[in-house]
């Protein structure tokens, strides 16, 4: 495990992987009824090549301390309660995340009869990250730029 360990911070410290600015943000992921392909590239930008947490993002597992809901998979029936509720359970100010093709109705598979649509038929979506499904790096992007575009337009302007 030690040379394993040794190894993987040799690869970070030769891929010279760029820091982002200091920040905190903690993400709650919602699967909403995916074939769970952005859930694997998703574990994948968390893991240590990637390392979303170098740029200070991080998962939660309550939507209390989240401030980011990211929502995977399309919108179904049975689905849309509990995503208004960790909504709802979120403190402001908050962002909503649409990760993959299917959250943002971009060719979904299965019945129509138990979807929704997109996912900004039922909550304001601020950042979108299409693919399907999307790589860790582009996950990282589009969080990031996201972030920042949110930041900027909620900084008041300097007198």
């Amino acid at each position: 495990m030690f040379v394993l360990l040794r190894h993987l911070a040799a690869i970070r410290r030769t891929a010279a992987l760029e820091r982002g600015e200091p920040r905190s943000v903690a993400i709650r992921h919602v699967d909403a009824g995916s074939c769970n392909g952005c859930e694997h590239e998703l574990g994948a930008a968390t893991n240590p090549y990637y390392d979303l947490q170098r740029f200070g993002l991080s998962m939660t597992a309550s939507p209390r301390h989240a401030d980011v809901l990211l929502v995977t998979g399309p919108v179904t029936t049975r689905m849309r309660d509990a995503l208004l509720v960790a909504y709802n359970a979120m403190p402001e100010p908050r962002l909503v995340a649409a990760l993959g093709d299917c959250a943002l109705g971009c060719g979904v598979l299965g019945d129509p009869s138990q979807m929704l649509g997109t996912l900004d038929a039922i909550l304001p979506v601020a950042i979108r990250i299409p693919g399907c499904p999307p790589t860790p790096a582009e996950i990282a992007r589009h969080l990031l730029e996201g972030l920042d575009q949110a930041r900027r337009l909620n900084t008041p302007p300097a007198a």
